[in-house]
């Protein structure tokens, strides 16, 4: 136990000289207006919470490094991964996606998979899930599509009508839900899953020659799965079981790694490709693109206090650095934007310069002012640009290499609607136990459904992926398959 003599003060420093009592008139009060240490202690516990994020909510993280294990400086100049064991430091957050901050850590949900690496060039955020597909693939779909995942507005329920409803109406889902209701849905750790890019980023080299990639994170200590009992059962009697394990983890030492690998395409592919390349809920064949290893990732420290460094962190994947661009992914396009406005909402315009957020690498910029500025704001500094004073400037050598774009402004879907070949070749690799689990899953989620209309119009897609995949849910579920499909 410490023993140190730390004296109690107020947030401006003055000594407290006594917390167990409120100063009051006699000893049975009315308390004084002027016991500022009691006001203040009152205040800041009433805003101790800063809005809880409205997807991701429930998270757990831990510092480490990335190190370079394969030279790739043909296809990025990205400082970070110049050379091989160049070290760079990181932090993690792990996710479930529409549970509430005290939701339970083992329920059937994608975990996001966000890793902030703190470069010489700026922060560089990596903002995916642990699959490499997503349930949509425009931006505009977002909003009504987390609508389903969160509470009836009226019972305050969780309602598998909506789930169930919008999924059926939006067959680009198909290929992320089955791989939901799959035993990846339920990781038995976070340690033991995979992460993922899974949109499509641009890389660009020293000389200006762009390529299109992919990002894939292998976890070292294998992919392993809850039953979904089991899941249950945990849920029920430790609700933090993934956070604790992690934490556990590292404080013993067993530090969890994963080997960073990407597939590369070359941009003239993207015109030929068979699959849109830029649709989130597509995979690249990794026999058209085979993985090359980038580095390794190892997380060797947990945060000293979790709302500071797991709560307060920020991740947007518009946090690029020179050699790493946005692609015209639309899903990707949308939260460009909206990852770093929530964090503004949430945590306050000036996120970026709190510590966990804070880069490594020197910050000169024009903004100024806003709640909760930190250090000296700038102080005397010229804060405009074009100057004459010496103040911050362009680099033309850091521009996003151009791209062209053709076409008509108008709100157009991608010109790929193949929703079911994927979902199929993915049905067909697994082993029957393996099916038989997914059909079980499908089904279970299925049941408590009130409309039969919407049951058939999802066992339609799940039968377009393959035959026998729709027919055995339906047979679990007493209907049958719609004719003409």
């Amino acid at each position: 136990m410490s023993q140190g003599n730390n004296k109690l003060t107020t947030s401006w420093g003055a000594p407290v000289g006594d917390n167990q009592n409120s100063m009051t008139a006699g000893s049975r009060g009315p308390t004084l207006l002027q016991d500022v240490h009691l006001l203040e202690k009152l205040a800041h516990f009433n805003r101790e919470r800063v809005p809880e994020r409205v997807v991701h909510a429930k998270g757990a993280g831990a510092h480490g490094y990335f190190e370079v294990t394969q030279d790739l400086s043909q296809y990025t100049k990205a400082a970070f991964l110049s050379e091989v064991g160049k070290r760079t430091p990181m932090f993690i957050r792990f996710s479930t996606v529409a549970g509430e901050l005290g939701s339970a850590d083992t329920v059937r949900d994608p975990r996001g998979f966000a890793v902030k690496f703190y470069t010489e060039e700026g922060n560089y955020d990596l903002v995916g899930n642990n699959t490499p597909v997503f349930f949509i693939r425009d931006a505009i779909k977002f909003p009504d599509f987390i609508h389903t995942q969160k509470r009836h507005p009226q019972t305050h329920l969780k309602n598998p009508n909506a789930v169930w409803d919008f999924w059926s109406l939006s067959p680009e889902s198909l290929h992320q839900v089955t791989i939901l209701m799959s035993d990846r849905g339920i990781p038995a750790t976070l340690r033991h899953m995979h992460g993922f890019g899974s949109h499509t980023f641009k890389w660009v080299n020293a000389e200006g020659a762009a390529v299109w990639v992919k990002y894939h994170f292998k976890t070292e200590q294998g992919v392993k799965n809850l039953d979904v009992n089991l899941a249950a059962q945990i849920a029920g009697e430790n609700p933090d079981y993934h956070t604790e394990d992690l934490f556990n983890a590292i404080d013993k030492g067993d530090f969890p790694a994963w080997r960073l690998y990407v597939q590369i395409m070359p941009l003239e592919d993207a015109n030929t490709y068979r699959f849109d390349p830029f649709d989130v809920t597509k995979t690249w064949s990794q026999k058209d693109y085979p993985l090359i290893e980038v580095g390794r990732m190892v997380l060797d420290r947990n945060p000293e206090n979790y709302f500071a460094e797991v709560e307060q962190a920020t991740f947007s994947p518009g946090s690029f650095v020179p050699g790493i661009e946005a692609s015209p992914d639309k899903m990707l396009q949308g939260r460009l934007f909206a990852y770093a406005d929530a964090h503004r909402y949430r945590v306050g315009a000036n996120h970026n310069q709190l510590p966990i957020n804070r880069p490594v690498a020197e910050v000169n910029n024009n903004q100024r002012d806003g709640a909760m500025a930190y250090g000296n704001n700038g102080g005397a500094s010229v804060y405009y640009e074009p100057n004459s004073f010496g103040g911050a400037k362009e680099s033309p050598e850091h521009k996003p290499a151009p791209f062209q774009v053709t076409g008509h402004a108008d709100s157009t879907a991608y010109d790929h609607n193949d929703h079911y070949t994927q979902p199929g070749d993915l049905y067909r690799l697994l082993s029957e136990d393996e099916r038989t689990r997914l059909v079980r899953n499908i089904v279970g989620a299925m049941a408590p459904v009130e409309f039969d209309e919407i049951k058939l119009r999802q066992i339609g897609h799940f039968y377009k992926a393959d035959p026998e995949f729709g027919t055995r849910i339906a047979e679990g579920l007493g209907l049958t398959v719609p004719e003409g499909l």
